[in-house]
Formats: C-alpha cells, sequence, structure tokens
C-alpha cells in the first residue's frame, strides 16, 4: 500500500514563502508520476503541479514563475516550494502520486494566505 504524509502548511502573509513536504512509504518515489492539487471551498480540486516519470514538470498559469516541485529520490520525498504567496493562493494542498493503475491521494495540509 502506498502512503503519502504531507506536512508544511501554515498561515503566511502575503508575499511570504512555505515549503510543503510528501514523504511517501510502500513504494520507490522515482517509478511513479507524482502531483500537487488544491482545493477551497466550493472549488474543483486543481492541478498546481506535475512530474511524470520521466521528470517533464508542468505548473499551473496561476503558479507558474512562484512555485517549484523538485524529488529526493533516497528520502523518497516531494516538495512544492511556494514563493510570493497571494491570498488566493489559500487552499488545502494534496500530494498524489500514481502506481500501478492507482491514484494514492496525501491528507492534504492547509495553506492560508493573509492579506
Amino acid at each position: 500500500q502506498v502512503q503519502l504524509v504531507e506536512s508544511g502548511g501554515g498561515l503566511v502573509q502575503a508575499g511570504g514563502s512555505l515549503r510543503l513536504s510528501c514523504v511517501v512509504s510502500g513504494s520507490t518515489l522515482s517509478s511513479m508520476p507524482m502531483g500537487w492539487y488544491r482545493q477551497s471551498p466550493g472549488k474543483p480540486r486543481e492541478l498546481v503541479a506535475s512530474t511524470t516519470r520521466g521528470g517533464i514538470i508542468t505548473y499551473a498559469d496561476s503558479v507558474k514563475g512562484r512555485f517549484t516541485t523538485s524529488r529526493d529520490n533516497a528520502k523518497n520525498t516531494v516538495y512544492l516550494q511556494m514563493n510570493s504567496l497571494k491570498p488566493e493562493d489559500t487552499a488545502v494542498y494534496y500530494c498524489n502520486a500514481v502506481q500501478q493503475a492507482r491514484i494514492y491521494w496525501g491528507q492534504g495540509t492547509q495553506v492560508t494566505v493573509s492579506s
């Protein structure tokens, strides 16, 4: 069973930074496509960033230039570095992974950006 454990959320002022972490167990990180999603009340879940197994990275237009995702395969951890945060970035952020055609999700971590 693949398990994802997230951390790093919190309350920050606009313009601040946070780094989210997602630790993967039950499989090797390098074998799986990974993604970061976010969801705020009343809105559908939105793709923030994704990485393919081949290393292709895609960002949502709304975060491009501010957010960066990376992998540390030795630690089985993926990161989402969030800079220049805006109030509209406020959401629950989720890590996900795909293995053997099954989709796994982390528990989510709350990010709140004050004006």
